[in-house]
């Protein structure tokens, strides 16, 4: 059983609002999951309340093998960069 860390899409139409899940490979990208390990709203352009993640439940996955997509790698690394930011300040 392959898992993957990837987006599911939720929202209105032109109005996306995204869940990073941790799913099974074989599973559809809006079908059953695991687990939601966050959300991701693009369109809120508020500081700090665009991205949204739970990055020790992230790491936990990680760390037992999940892989994330290209996108949500991305988002992750956002996320720590922002959170790197914020303790050191």
């Amino acid at each position: 059983m392959a898992v993957k860390i990837r987006l599911q899409r939720g929202g209105a139409k032109n109005n996306p609002m995204y869940r990073m899940v941790v799913a099974e490979s074989s599973c559809r990208r809006d079908g059953r999951f695991v687990e939601i390990v966050g959300n991701y709203d693009p369109c809120n352009k508020i500081e700090g309340k665009q991205l949204n993640l739970k990055l020790d439940r992230i790491a936990y996955w990680v760390g037992v093998g999940a892989q994330p997509s290209d996108t949500a790698r991305t988002l992750i690394n956002r996320a720590k960069r922002e959170t790197a930011v914020t303790v050191s300040a």
